[in-house]
């Protein structure tokens, strides 16, 4: 581990672990040296800022394999290093954390192009299970599976690759991992507590409108092709041509 202290901050990283680098932007030293002490214990490598702007210049420079993000934090929030990061073309896995009742922070934050976030006050070993169940998504499956195509909607899981009439989309990987499983069952209809306990591994702790905001990101980028999702009031979601 190292410890560099620049102007009134601190920055920590440990390399020392071989799951990769996760990059953990936390202004409440407590919270970071806690979230950093158990993602290492799993086997992570990890790199903390404590500040929105060195998180941003941090996220550019390592790479790292998933972004913890809070949302307030000084200099920039976490939501805009989110928006930044995908502007820049970076689809790097994102999980904020968040005050239990800053809502409107949370939705926003889904659909800048996070991909999940935790409230707080939060259990540790959950964030590290959804750190590690972030990953699993973003790496896909560990077989090779069949393209799978519904009207002009073609999904790649091996090359993780999305087209709408031969043109590529950007997802963030809960969102891939979404459309993937509705299309790759057409017709079925899906509750919200099914689609989270299946693409994002659990039931219990988000509320379901992580759902639609999600179902909403990806309507929105395939364009002409976002009535392939179609909403079953009351119930759910399904895709069909």
């Amino acid at each position: 581990m190292t410890r560099v202290r620049g102007g009134h901050d601190e920055v920590v990283t440990d390399t020392s672990a071989g799951k990769g680098l996760v990059l953990v932007v936390e202004d409440d030293r407590n919270i970071a040296d806690l979230v950093r002490l158990y993602l290492t214990r799993d086997s992570f490598g990890v790199h903390v800022e404590h500040d929105g702007i060195g998180g941003l210049a941090a996220a550019r420079r390592l790479r790292p394999v998933a972004c913890v993000l809070d949302i307030a934090l000084p200099g920039m929030d976490g939501t805009e290093i989110c928006r930044r990061l995908r502007e820049d073309g970076d689809w790097t896995p994102v999980i904020f954390l968040t005050a239990r009742d800053d809502e409107v922070d949370r939705i926003l934050g889904l659909e800048l192009g996070g991909d999940d976030y935790v409230t707080k006050p939060f259990s540790p070993r959950e964030l590290v299970a959804r750190v590690k169940s972030l990953l699993r998504r973003a790496a896909g499956p560990p077989e090779v599976d069949k393209v799978k195509t519904l009207g002009p909607v073609s999904l790649d899981p091996v090359r993780r690759l999305v087209t709408v009439a031969g043109t590529p989309l950007a997802l963030t990987p809960t969102e891939f991992e979404l459309l993937g499983h509705l299309v790759g069952r057409p017709g079925r209809v899906f509750t919200r507590e099914e689609l989270l306990a299946s693409v994002w591994g659990y039931a219990s702790h988000a509320g379901t409108r992580t759902v639609d905001v999600h179902v909403a990101q990806v309507r929105a980028k395939l364009g002409p092709a976002a009535n392939l999702i179609r909403t079953v009031r009351g119930v759910g979601y399904t895709a069909d041509a």
